[in-house]
């Protein structure tokens, strides 16, 4: 039975110069009325950790969680899912740093409305300014990272930072860090506490 992660993969393959067959079809099927364009994998575990923690079923919903593997990609995303392509409603998360590319894929695929949101820094900065560092810091330890921390702290680049940057950093330091975090910072968050963009985010889908 045709799945999401079916049509995530076909769209990927697609967006690399595949054919569209299968992305048209399994969009269809399934059927998809949204994607939700994302820079990276760990965009998509908080988002969707969010999305459970609110009881949402996003797939069977008809939402697509798709991380593009860079901002950069999110012009070709919008031409190809948007109403160049498959006409699906799109929205998304970005940088605040890579607004520029949201915003121009968006105009050139004649998305009518900029539906995107966009991070201070990023998510992870978002995420660690709601929960305040020292809490984040438990949850480092709680996750068994605490050593690893503590000989990144004693960096000498990492000095004079603040505390929020050196934790922003950390997560960044290790393959597969950011997107293990990226569902634990969610998990950890007040029901009120969740950042602005990510609330919004869920809340239009």
């Amino acid at each position: 039975m045709a799945d999401m992660g079916a049509f995530r993969d076909a769209v990927t393959g697609w967006a690399t110069g595949g054919p569209d067959e299968s992305a048209r079809e399994l969009a269809a099927r399934l059927p998809v009325r949204a994607v939700v364009l994302l820079e990276g994998p760990s965009d998509v575990a908080a988002v969707n950790a969010l999305a459970e923690r609110r009881g949402r079923d996003l797939e069977a919903e008809g939402v697509c969680v798709l991380a593009m593997g860079g901002a950069m990609s999110a012009g070709r995303f919008a031409r190809l899912l948007g109403p160049p392509g498959l006409g699906l409603r799109l929205t998304g998360l970005c940088d605040e740093g890579e607004r520029r590319y949201y915003a121009r894929g968006w105009e050139r695929a004649g998305v009518a409305r900029e539906e995107f949101f966009v991070c201070a820094a990023d998510l992870e900065d978002e995420l660690i300014r709601a929960l305040g560092p020292a809490r984040v810091e438990e949850l480092v330890r709680e996750e068994g990272d605490l050593r690893p921390l503590q000989t990144f702290l004693c960096q000498p680049a990492q000095q004079g930072r603040t505390s929020q940057q050196q934790l922003r950093r950390f997560f960044g330091t290790k393959s597969g860090r950011k997107i293990h975090y990226g569902r634990v910072l969610v998990e950890a968050l007040e029901p009120d506490r969740v950042p602005e963009p990510l609330e919004a985010l869920l809340a239009g889908l």
